[in-house]
């Protein structure tokens, strides 16, 4: 991995404002933004379509083909709702996005129009902390971090704790 900069993983459950904070890291911290969902869809890395939950099925094998060179640069920021899958070695943080607020997590995702079933399921995977627990799971727990995001107030100590967190990698 690059000298330069860090390969960071944002993480969360859908809704939680991870994209959000990912373009403000962007715009203040010069990394190169992988939204995977996006690519997903751009690059066909779909296995097939889940109709009971309305959504894609992420083929995780053509990501990680397409991810591994880019990866080996440094200097990525990674922003997926799951986190399990990718390669330890590819990440220096993990950031994982929160809302607790539930009533603010189910209007964002209702005004995504997600079906009864996908709104259900997201919000109890935010309630058991699903993805913490996932990202504790696959790293080192002292390159995992919690950002909360359920007002603009909090994205903004988000923020500060993700340069804080680069000014720290930096200095090693």
């Amino acid at each position: 991995m690059a000298d330069t900069l860090p390969n960071i993983l944002v993480t969360g459950t859908p809704g939680v404002g991870k994209s959000y904070i990912c373009q403000q890291i962007q715009e203040q911290l010069k990394l190169k933004w992988l939204d995977c969902s996006k690519i997903a869809k751009e690059k066909n890395f779909i296995e097939e379509f889940d109709e009971e939950y309305d959504c894609p099925i992420l083929d995780e094998d053509k990501l990680m083909d397409y991810m591994e060179p880019l990866m080996q640069e440094g200097g990525y920021l990674v922003e997926y709702h799951g986190c399990d899958f990718f390669p330890e070695r590819w990440f220096n943080a993990v950031f994982v996005v929160t809302c607790s607020n539930n009533t603010i997590l189910y209007d964002r995702l209702k005004e995504r129009n997600y079906n009864e079933k996908k709104l259900k399921s997201n919000l109890e995977c935010e309630i058991f902390g699903t993805i913490m627990e996932e990202a504790r799971d696959s790293y080192k727990p002292e390159i995992v971090f919690e950002l909360k995001s359920e007002t603009k107030k909090d994205a903004e100590k988000s923020l500060k704790i993700v340069r804080d967190w680069l000014k720290k990698w930096k200095r090693k």
